[in-house]
């Protein structure tokens, strides 16, 4: 995860404050698409990285304008396949059965799901469970914008008031943090779905 991510970025940091806008979106392009790739990570470096070409604030906003531009992206580019091949019954059974014991079983679950990353794929889930793409895109949209807005709001913070050497360990402590909490709230509700699953009467 973590490598194919440094090679995005060591692919276009070449190309100054445009190849980095680019190597955001096909971090997060590749994240909704295929497969993670840490993107609280990588949107921190990059941002830290920008620092030199704009100043923070509007850097932070071109990463956002872009952030939501690959996720609507990969979102599209899921549905539009899954849409125009049949899949097994076998497996829609299986990602219905899924939604079932999520948290919010429609679009609402985007929502959740910044927090508690168990749901992958999403342009394909949405095309599956038959969620509306205009909420899909929608909840996505505003789900990046807080979350990333966020982290970056507080990034911007560190370096504003702190001494750039501090702030830069803050804040890859900050982003460490929360993708271990991401990840402990993942496994926590993951687990908690398979024991009710084991536990529901046949």
């Amino acid at each position: 995860m973590v490598d194919i991510g440094q090679s995005i970025v060591d692919l276009f940091v070449g190309l100054g404050l445009y190849g980095l806008l680019l190597a955001v979106f096909f971090i997060f392009y590749i994240d909704a698409i295929l497969f993670p790739t840490l993107p609280e990570l990588f949107v921190i470096i990059i941002f830290l990285a920008g620092q030199e070409y704009i100043p923070g604030y509007q850097f932070a906003i071109l990463i956002l304008i872009t952030i939501a531009l690959a996720e609507v992206a990969g979102i599209l580019t899921l549905y539009s396949v899954v849409i125009r091949i049949r899949l097994p019954a076998r497996m829609e059974r299986a990602i219905h059965k899924y939604r079932d014991f999520l948290v919010v079983s429609d679009e609402r679950m985007i929502l959740v799901n910044r927090i508690a990353p168990i749901l992958p794929f999403l342009g394909a889930f949405a095309a599956i469970c038959k969620w509306s793409l205009r909420k899909t895109i929608i909840y996505t949209v505003i789900g990046g914008t807080i979350k990333y807005g966020l982290i970056l709001a507080m990034a911007g913070y560190l370096f504003y008031y702190f001494e750039a050497g501090v702030a830069r360990t803050a804040t890859l402590l900050m982003v460490a943090l929360i993708i271990g909490i991401s990840f402990g709230l993942s496994y926590y509700r993951k687990k908690k779905m398979e024991d009710t699953c084991e536990n529901r009467p046949a």
